[in-house]
């Protein structure tokens, strides 16, 4: 299948652990389908260095910060036209108060949940949800090649603390179409023929939710 003669649903979330590949994909998927983007802007978070070298003390400024950034992003879509331009993103919303839960102690947690239950977010819920999953040494190569400074704090003991948060999210998620996808094994952002039958996935998966994961293809 081509890139062009493909149709994606019009409003595509990509999700999954830090490293595993998200931005990548969207941006990629948004070429295929001539899609705009919503991309979280990391490095517009004035604390994140801070956290990265001491999380308990900047864990909360840094999680606010998110918080506001990904609900004001997040409200402009009440007023998009979702017919007029396919929209590719690589977070959704949801995974403010996953991280939250995992970055702050109780007493941070329960002044965020008021905070959180405060904002007007009414987005619209995705046409397609698709969530990457890996191997936590998966993922530390990958953090390792992409080589970010304030990445190479982070180690394998957070990451499965992640992992585990995002698994029992997508386990109990239901609100739109669920692709999860086996990305140790492929790679769509790298590898054509990973593309193409990803690409066909995402054209072709109904509601509820589904598996992606093809066998590695024998050289």
């Amino acid at each position: 299948m081509s890139d062009s003669a493909t149709r994606p649903p019009s409003y595509i979330v990509v999700e999954g652990p830090i490293g595993v590949g998200k931005t990548s994909l969207v941006n990629r998927l948004a070429v295929s389908f001539s899609a705009e983007t919503l991309l979280e802007a990391v490095d517009e978070n004035p604390f994140l260095d801070r956290f990265y070298n001491d999380g308990k003390r900047a864990a909360f400024p840094t999680q606010l910060f998110f918080l506001f950034q990904r609900s004001e992003q997040l409200q402009g879509l009440r007023q998009r036209d979702m017919f007029k331009t396919a929209l590719v993103a690589d977070y959704m919303l949801e995974k403010d108060r996953l991280f939250a839960g995992i970055n702050l102690d109780s007493e941070e947690l329960k002044l965020y949940e008021q905070v959180y239950a405060g904002l007007t977010m009414e987005a619209p819920s995705p046409d397609l949800v698709v969530y990457l999953q890996a191997p936590i040494e998966v993922l530390m190569e990958r953090i390792r090649k992409r080589g970010r400074p304030q990445e190479r704090r982070l180690d394998a003991q957070y990451l499965k603390r992640l992992s585990d948060a995002y698994t029992d999210f997508f386990y109990h998620y239901d609100k739109s179409p669920l692709l999860i996808i086996n990305a140790a094994e492929i790679n769509p952002v790298e590898r054509e023929k990973d593309y193409q039958l990803l690409l066909e996935q995402i054209c072709t998966v109904g509601t509820g939710k589904h598996y992606f994961n093809p066998a590695p293809l024998l050289l």
